[in-house]
């Protein structure tokens, strides 16, 4: 199971998340999830940094000699984010600002340089990009959930400011989730994060064990199931 593509796609969403499970990539993830949008545009800069990564990892693995594989590993993740740096900044510059140093640091994310060791330079390219995009795509909905609910929490709205992202046209995209609401102001300060991430490991943990009973009514092997973090 987990070496088919599925159980590879698995292990980066839920099994195994870099958010969730793994806890790594903390610091940028409880500093910009203030918000959905702040969340999504740092998740995507992480997925495609870890897809193109692993790819190229990959494809080098046979030619790195063992004793230099992480500085190697890490000039081209170093690469590889100041593309995505650059590109940001040219074409969504506002929300580049917000995101500030936190872009640069993708290089320093333990998650990235972690899978191009630790399954990249040992698997082939197909493998090493679903690796890639699904730890990817976990980290990225962990951010995404936690900014919904601190900008929830904290403003009453969802999507606000979409037009960073998306564009001009986007800027009717913000949902009023609640009006004339004063808002909450621990949910967007750096407490509110540690907190909003600890019910969010706290309900993982709760699914992960009605998975772990229901299995066990049903005769289900336990090993194909997600574990507690």
């Amino acid at each position: 199971m987990k070496n088919s593509y599925t159980g590879i796609a698995l292990e980066g969403l839920w099994h195994n998340n870099p958010g969730l499970v793994q806890l790594l990539g903390l610091c940028p993830l409880l500093a910009v999830s203030a918000t959905v949008i702040n969340g999504l545009g740092l998740g995507l800069a992480t997925t495609l940094t870890l897809v193109v990564s692993n790819i190229t990892v990959s494809l080098i693995r046979n030619w790195v000699r063992p004793e230099v594989r992480i500085p190697v590993f890490v000039l081209v993740i170093a690469s590889i984010v100041t593309g995505i740096e650059l590109a940001m900044n040219a074409y969504f510059h506002e929300l580049y600002n917000i995101l500030g140093i936190f872009i640069p640091l993708i290089v320093t994310n333990c998650a990235i340089i972690g899978r191009a060791e630790a399954f990249a330079s040992k698997n082939t390219v197909d493998r090493a990009f679903i690796d890639g995009l699904a730890m990817g795509l976990g980290f990225t909905l962990v951010l995404v959930l936690l900014g919904a609910t601190r900008e929830l929490l904290g403003s009453g709205t969802l999507l606000s400011q979409a037009h960073l992202m998306f564009g001009e046209a986007a800027r009717n995209m913000t949902l009023t989730v609640i009006d004339d609401y004063r808002g909450f102001l621990l949910a967007i300060l750096p407490p509110g994060a540690f907190i909003g991430l600890g019910m969010l490991l706290a309900i993982k943990n709760i699914i992960d064990k009605q998975l772990t009973k229901r299995a066990a009514t049903i005769n289900i092997p336990t090993d194909t199931l997600p574990t507690s973090a």
